[in-house]
């Protein structure tokens, strides 16, 4: 029996999918002719993602069941490897540590916000993925990791994959708003 139906149609978008680039899409082209600064529109996509990211983590915390990550280098993993699956049906492979160990890359060779989009000329500059780093850093800071996220390769663009870079700014350790009673 097979599950995911005839050969040819496994690899076939779903309906949902569809639907999302459609979302995608249209709000892109909505900023575009509200800001008509490219920069702007990369800007408001990455706001966007953040605010989408803020909420999501707490749906990622209960349905992954995950205990709490040790390092920036647990983090960079479990969003590869559990986040962006649950969220974008793709996985991420973690590459470029930096020395230090605050700085890696989230590395995609797939990409359903982008399945059906070609940059015009005219919009090179245009960041169209901008709301997947902007997502990364909301979700991030809400587990107390101030971090800078950047699109350092875009298939969009010609580029080989989709890299996203992220840089730990800070980690803040928890803060209670309440004391205990000793």
């Amino acid at each position: 029996m097979l599950r995911g139906g005839p050969a040819g149609a496994r690899n076939a978008p779903s309906l949902e999918q569809i639907v999302r680039e459609l979302q995608a899409s249209t709000s892109s082209y909505k900023l575009i002719s509200d800001f008509e600064d490219i920069e702007e529109v990369n800007k408001q996509l990455e706001q966007m993602g953040y605010n989408m990211g803020i909420r999501l983590v707490d749906e990622f915390l209960a349905k992954a069941k995950i205990t709490r990550c040790s390092s920036f280098r647990d983090t960079a993993d479990v969003v590869a490897k559990q986040a962006l699956p649950m969220f974008l049906n793709v996985s991420a492979n973690v590459a470029n540590w930096s020395p230090d160990q605050t700085e890696c890359s989230l590395v995609l060779t797939d990409n359903p916000l982008a399945d059906f989009v070609e940059l015009p000329e005219e919009y090179r500059e245009l960041k169209y993925c901008n709301v997947l780093a902007g997502v990364v850093r909301g979700a991030l800071e809400m587990v107390n990791m101030e971090v800078e996220c950047r699109w350092v390769s875009d298939m969009l663009k010609g580029d080989d994959c989709y890299e996203l870079r992220i840089k730990l700014k800070e980690h803040r350790d928890e803060k209670f708003p309440y004391k205990d009673d000793d």
